[in-house]
């Protein structure tokens, strides 16, 4: 026999408003309505932050489940089931008696079971003759019947957010590769245009934001990174268009490709500097920091400077500070340091250690290199960018142009 009648709480708890709807819902539920308990918890498990609930009262949930014998549970039949604490705090991985008290406070308040005190506030049932329980005080599973359909719901729209943010995530990562690797064509093959207008407000964006980051700011992320992709494809097809590139390219010798990959002649080439090279990144004032470069193309050009990062590099100042870690790992004095960053600024300085320390055993003397790139750079003959440039075109896997 199931109870029916309405039903307040043992001594000085209260009855709430919470508590009555869930005993109203209950009721109204038809006999025959069915739910499988773990489909249900599982969907409660997925739908646990829009309703309130934590992991203890999850905890807690599952135990009060183990003791309905049943798989199915059908709203006709009785749903109450009355551990003692004892059982009920080993079933659910032994949490205090205060932390247990609190949880089950919570599954009450929140509608997910009805508590159905008897006069004395214990838990127990009572049999007839033949051994049935013809009546039981304890925690009545009901709810879970009667709100089955809306849990179900709720775990969907949570994975449906989920998947959402996935998507999300992905188009950033997308919109981010794609533009710096246009960003950088564009302006290795000379190409006229804002490129470098575009790189600063390419560098300016947000990086890949947290996994925290809520459904609104990856929104966000990815409308300034669709706005900018779309300028940047309008510039680069305009370009290509005006200079007809497909009825040119047999006669442009600037066009033929060296099917040979890049060699550590070719990148020391591009790491000697002159005034004259076609790789210097456009507008960009003598002893002014290297701003057109974007931060993402730099760390693909010399990933191996992120191993010294413990958390990971999001920004010039954490890239800055990597850098002159690095450089006591390669044996740079720091004399040698400050008079790079005298003569080039922090971020380019930051750079050429990074461009150092990718090339490895290629340099024999590491502070030396720095101070001979410092001499140059004190002439106004020296860029990072030939060097950032070298070095993206191996990481990318591409020819190098003749």
């Amino acid at each position: 026999m199931r109870l029916t009648q309405p039903t307040t709480p043992f001594g000085r708890r209260p009855l709430s408003l919470a508590m009555m709807t869930a005993q109203a819902n209950a009721k109204a539920c038809p006999d025959d309505a069915a739910a499988h308990k773990w489909r249900v918890f599982r969907n409660l498990t997925e739908a646990k932050t829009p309703l309130g609930l934590g992991d203890r009262e999850l905890a807690v949930l599952s135990a009060l489940l183990t003791f309905h014998p049943d798989v199915a549970l059908t709203a006709g039949s009785d749903l109450i089931v009355f551990p003692s604490n004892h059982e009920l705090s080993v079933r659910a991985h032994g949490p205090s008696p205060t932390t247990l008290r609190r949880a089950l406070a919570q599954l009450v308040e929140h509608g997910i079971v009805i508590r159905r005190d008897s006069p004395n506030g214990k838990r127990y049932a009572r049999r007839g003759e033949g051994g049935e329980i013809e009546q039981a005080f304890g925690f009545d599973l009901a709810p879970l019947v009667a709100r089955a359909a809306e849990f179900e719901r709720l775990a969907q729209e949570v994975r449906a957010a989920a998947k959402a943010r996935v998507l999300l995530r992905e188009e950033i990562s997308l919109h981010r590769r794609d533009i710096a690797k246009m960003l950088a064509a564009a302006l290795d093959e000379g190409l006229p245009g804002p490129w470098a207008e575009l790189m600063v407000r390419f560098r300016d964006l947000e990086g890949m934001p947290p996994r925290s980051a809520d459904t609104d700011r990856l929104t966000m992320a990815v409308g300034a990174l669709r706005k900018l992709r779309l300028d940047v494809d309008k510039h680069l097809w305009e370009t290509l268009n005006s200079r007809n590139l497909d009825g040119n390219e047999s006669q442009d010798g600037r066009h033929h490709q060296n099917s040979k990959p890049e060699s550590p002649e070719n990148l020391e080439r591009g790491f000697r500097e002159s005034p004259g090279q076609t790789d210097e990144p456009p507008s960009r004032s003598e002893g002014s920091p290297p701003k057109a470069f974007p931060l993402e193309m730099v760390l693909h050009a010399c990933p191996d400077i992120l191993m010294y990062a413990r958390d990971g590099i999001r920004s010039w100042r954490e890239f800055v500070t990597v850098a002159a870690l690095v450089r006591g790992s390669l044996g740079i004095s720091s004399s040698a340091w400050e008079a790079a960053i005298a003569a080039m600024g922090e971020e380019e300085a930051a750079i050429v250690i990074a461009a150092i320390l990718q090339r490895g055993s290629m340099i024999n003397s590491a502070g030396g290199y720095l101070r001979n790139l410092t001499g140059k750079a004190k002439e106004g003959k020296f860029s990072a960018w030939p060097m950032v440039m070298a070095l993206w075109r191996v990481s990318q896997g591409l020819t190098k142009k003749e």
